[in-house]
């Protein structure tokens, strides 16, 4: 599907292509969704929602389902990054493992909240940095045109909690030289003295007769091990910092549907210099913000099929 860049003067604007339902379509509807969540509570089988920002945050990991099912994970997420940042960078995902990167290449993205302008000293330095010869970086890069949700389900969210920054969105297949799109993005922020913070975006055990995976049966004995067990699997293998594992629980456990966002937060914050609360070993420090499934929403007992999501931030 075309991406649906319109010119407007010198600058190309990314059109939204998701239909309604995904996400609030008005500034009004975004704003009361995303206060509410400030004082939300837990609905049984989640965990975690704080009561505002951190502001402290370097990257975090989000959800990207429609809002009614993940929107209140996904704003955890956003809460807990620093909101002083110059530059925020989503990395989405929904490719396959012989995928180049895919970046957007238009100016900016419109949002029910107005533009979120297209950092384009980031990109452009970016770019070049995968078109380099190293055998690490020799994945390369194209321009992003196709529809997909993992980016643009997050922006109204963006533009919301990072109203003055700017925006690097990219989409990472699931293959281990996404750790090394991510080293990039922390060399190059060094580089332009640019304050970068990363959201990347995955759900997690897509279970059930809708997505052929069903190795527990039905009912609360299959909800409980997608939480207890499956998710909980890939979560750890995340706050571990091993992208080994994470890849390797992704795609043999099927507990994560974008693991190169995943791969890609981990290769940022496992390489990014400046200040902040650090392990013995110098890394910022993981924590799991808020996990649920999209069971939890449903009043009716257990769903043939649900998926999960969890919210990990690095401060």
């Amino acid at each position: 599907m075309n991406r649906g860049a319109a010119n407007i003067g010198p600058m190309t604007i990314r059109e939204p292509s998701l239909p309604p339902g995904w996400y609030p379509q008005n500034a009004g509807a975004i704003t009361r969704f995303l206060e509410s969540w400030k004082t939300r509570k837990p609905e049984p089988g989640e965990t975690g929602f704080g009561t505002g920002r951190n502001d402290q945050g370097l990257a975090a990991l989000s959800p990207h389902a429609g809002w009614y099912y993940s929107g209140a994970i996904a704003a955890a997420a956003f809460a807990s990054l620093d909101s002083g940042a110059e530059t925020l960078a989503i990395l989405g995902g929904h490719l396959a493992a012989a995928s180049p990167v895919l970046v957007a290449t238009e100016d900016a993205f419109r949002t029910p909240l107005g533009l979120m302008e297209i950092d384009g000293e980031l990109r452009d330095a970016f770019c070049s940095a995968l078109s380099g010869t190293g055998a690490s970086r020799s994945t390369g890069w194209m321009p992003d045109l196709y529809q997909d949700n993992t980016v643009e389900v997050l922006l109204p969210m963006a533009r919301f909690f990072f109203p003055r920054a700017r925006l690097l969105a990219l989409r990472l297949p699931a293959v281990s030289s996404s750790c090394e799109t991510g080293k990039i993005l922390a060399e190059l922020a060094g580089t332009l003295g640019r304050k970068l913070v990363v959201a990347g975006s995955t759900d997690l055990t897509h279970y059930g007769q809708n997505y052929g995976f069903s190795p527990r049966g039905q009912g609360e004995g299959a909800l409980a091990w997608v939480r207890e067990v499956n998710d909980r699997r890939f979560i750890e293998a995340v706050l571990s910092g091993d992208p080994r594992a994470v890849l390797d629980r992704a795609e043999g456990e099927r507990s994560a549907c974008s693991a190169g966002a995943a791969l890609g937060v981990l290769g940022f914050v496992q390489n990014y210099v400046p200040g902040g609360n650090r392990t013995s070993a110098g890394r910022p420090v993981p924590k799991l913000l808020a996990y649920g499934t999209s069971a939890d929403l449903d009043g009716g007992g257990v769903p043939g099929s649900f998926v999960g999501y969890a919210a990990i931030g690095w401060k």
